[in-house]
């Protein structure tokens, strides 16, 4: 009896226990069974896509329902477009940086402007047609359209007259996939009536889009279990690849034929001096400045200048000059430089009508002097002006080919200068010049030597990531710089911040001078130059009047090992700074290389 009595008083607590083990296997099942079943949420389509319902003020005035999401080779673009009377629209800056960096607005009178390597095309705001060279062409929609300050857009079916491009509309909501490139890509479909395109690789991520067995989405990235895809109408998501079966691949081809430009190249290693020339009078003294001259093909005389903001040039060219240049056997290109302080090439370069007046004037006096080519010598041009020179340079090289000119191009060493863009100058223009000097300059805080080996050496790699070998000259110094080095007085330096990381003790200057006045400094100095086998450089360091004089030397050793590079990495040829700088001597060494 005691053992019944026992037994009937723990009997509730042992069946409480067996239903809270119940309860709790239940709760663990529930939540694996959750955990397991794929969330049927659907995504926010309008959220997806950058849609917000806040938005309410639209592109160039159409309702904010016209906008278009821009997707650009699978990835979506935060720049939009609009969709006006059926046309397709996008912000000239999304063509520039995305599609066809050809093609270039002028704000300042409003023209929209592509050159090819044969004609410039231009079109106004609002207008359906435009001009090919002399000739008009006309379509049947606005090619451009502005919002009423300088922002522009342009029409997509336009773009797509000058670039390899393909494109997709899709609504609900608007959006504009383009293809510039050709694409293979694995397709999958659903392998049981529909599989889940979701926003991450999560089966509780919400799905994005439902694809059947007669949908395809495409491959962009493979992982354990799943797919990451994109679909033709611009949704990119993840899948699980068990409900997938893989289908044939996907092959986007872009049947456009690119324009080609042809170029002039020379059958010999150039080897060209430049010829400072600062009046007309000192033209008659040529034959006296090439009278020891050996080897050089090419002569660039300072022949033109910008001359005012509106694109007139001043020029001290001379039709005998170039005779005599041509029975010496040497072709001519004239420079042209932007030295005047009073001239702005930003306000030249970015208006049209000013662009095509130097143009023409460049041409005109290459033609009536029987130039052979053009040397665009632009400094110091400001990064908002770089898309400005890069136009001109086109406009400029579509008049050379057009009349058998070669254009060449002086640039800086890359470095903070790659808004010059080497790589289209590379494309259209005949040769790139590097200005493979100027390591340390006038302007500088501390003394060094002009071109050092490594210097050169870094500049002439860095062009070829962007410009072909064959088209590449480099430029070497018939110069150095004597530096001089003042200690600053006890009272100097009370004054001054001594903390600084560039505080220097003394009062730096320098000269450049040529290698006939090198000798004689070394000389008078009375010191022997030692030679740096890390810069490849005679260097010289003597006191006199209490100061520091150091000199990094320009001469034969030097200059050979930059000739040396031009043949490692079988360049164009070698220019030279400047005629009348050098000894007669080096020239028996230059055409060792260039001949």
């Amino acid at each position: 009896m005691e053992r019944q009595e026992t037994k009937r008083k723990w009997m509730p607590a042992v069946v409480a226990v067996i239903f809270v083990i119940i309860i709790l296997i239940i709760c663990v099942l529930t939540r694996e069974i959750e955990k397991r079943t794929p969330s049927d949420t659907k995504a926010d389509i309008n959220s997806y896509f950058g849609f917000s319902d806040a938005e309410t003020s639209g592109i160039l005035g159409a309702p904010k329902s016209d906008e278009t999401v821009v997707i650009i080779d699978e990835k979506q673009i935060e720049e939009r477009g609009v969709i006006v009377d059926g046309n397709v629209y996008l912000p000239v800056d999304v063509v520039a940086n995305y599609l066809n960096k050809r093609f270039y607005w002028d704000s300042n009178e409003n023209l929209l402007i592509y050159t090819t390597p044969t004609d410039i095309i231009q079109t106004a705001v609002g207008s359906s047609e435009y001009s090919v060279g002399k000739n008009k062409q006309s379509v049947s929609y606005q090619i451009v359209k502005t919002d009423g300050s300088e922002n522009c857009y342009v029409a997509l079916e336009f773009i797509k007259l000058y670039t390899g491009m393909e494109y997709d509309i899709y609504s609900e909501p608007n959006r504009i996939h383009i293809y510039t490139k050709v694409i293979e890509n694995k397709a999958v479909t659903a392998k049981n009536k529909e599989a889940n395109i979701r926003t991450g690789h999560n089966i509780k991520n919400d799905i994005l889009k439902t694809i059947d067995e007669k949908t395809s989405a495409y491959v962009l990235e493979e992982g354990e279990n799943w797919y990451r895809v994109y679909t033709e109408d611009g949704f990119t998501g993840y899948v699980r690849k068990k409900e997938c079966t893989e289908g044939k691949v996907r092959n986007i081809k872009i049947n456009f034929d690119q324009p080609v430009y042809t170029n002039i190249s020379k059958n010999y290693t150039i080897n060209m001096v430049w010829h400072q020339v600062t009046s007309s009078s000192a033209n008659s003294k040529l034959s006296s400045n090439i009278e020891n001259m050996k080897g050089v093909n090419t002569i660039s005389p300072t022949w033109f200048s910008l001359s005012d903001n509106e694109g007139n040039i001043e020029s001290i060219a001379s039709e005998s000059y170039v005779n005599l240049a041509h029975r010496c056997g040497m072709e001519v290109w004239g420079l042209v430089d932007n030295f005047k302080a009073e001239v702005s090439t930003k306000d030249i370069l970015s208006y049209t009508s000013k662009r095509e007046r130097l143009v023409n004037q460049l041409i005109s006096a290459a033609v009536e002097n029987n130039l052979d080519g053009l040397n665009i010598d632009f400094e110091s041009i400001a990064p908002e002006a770089g898309k400005d020179f890069i136009q001109f340079i086109r406009e400029l090289s579509t008049k050379c080919r057009a009349n058998g000119i070669v254009l060449s191009i002086d640039n800086y060493v890359p470095g903070y200068t790659d808004y010059y863009d080497r790589k289209e100058q590379g494309i259209v223009a005949d040769y790139v010049i590097i200005m493979g000097y100027d390591e340390y300059n006038a302007s500088s805080k501390q003394s060094g030597p002009v071109a050092s080996l490594p210097f050169v050496r870094e500049g002439i790699e860095a062009t070829l990531k962007e410009v072909p070998a064959e088209k590449v000259i480099n430029a070497i110094p018939f110069y150095t710089r004597l530096w001089k080095e003042t200690p600053k007085t006890e009272d100097e330096i009370a004054l001054e911040d001594v903390t600084q990381e560039e505080y220097v003790p003394y009062h730096l200057s320098s000269d450049a001078i040529g290698m006939s006045l090198m000798d004689k400094t070394i000389q008078e100095s009375g010191a022997s130059p030692a030679w740096d086998d890390n810069l490849k450089l005679n260097y010289l360091q003597y006191d006199a009047d209490g100061s520091t004089y150091k000199m990094w030397i320009e001469d034969a050793a030097s200059i050979e090992e930059k000739l040396k590079l031009m043949k490692e990495f079988k360049l164009a040829g070698v220019a030279e700074w400047k005629l009348g700088l050098e000894k007669p001597e080096i020239w028996d060494l230059i055409v060792k290389y260039t001949n």
